[in-house]
């Protein structure tokens, strides 16, 4: 068994238990997505903010997207309405 196949094996067990915590720590995470995007984008002085908020997004779509539904983000809404979020 080759090191992919361990980790592949070690990571199978636990997408249940993120899944969950998403679930129950959506507006936490949510928050700590938006204050990295922020510090980021200080930190560059809005240089790269479209990509930026881009990743966020995608970071967001990832772990939405982890227990096959997508309803754990609020402003979800906010990105279908300005046409950031491609669903």
């Amino acid at each position: 068994m080759g090191f992919m196949d361990k980790a592949k094996e070690a990571v199978a067990g636990h997408s249940d238990k993120a899944a969950g915590a998403v679930d129950q720590h959506a507006d936490r995470i949510d928050g700590a997505i938006d204050k990295a995007s922020d510090f980021a984008n200080d930190k560059t002085g809005g240089k790269f903010s479209d990509h930026i908020d881009g990743g966020g997004d995608k970071v967001r779509d990832g772990l939405d997207s982890l227990d096959g539904k997508d309803d754990d983000f609020k402003n979800d809404e906010f990105k279908n309405a300005t046409g950031t979020n491609k669903h």
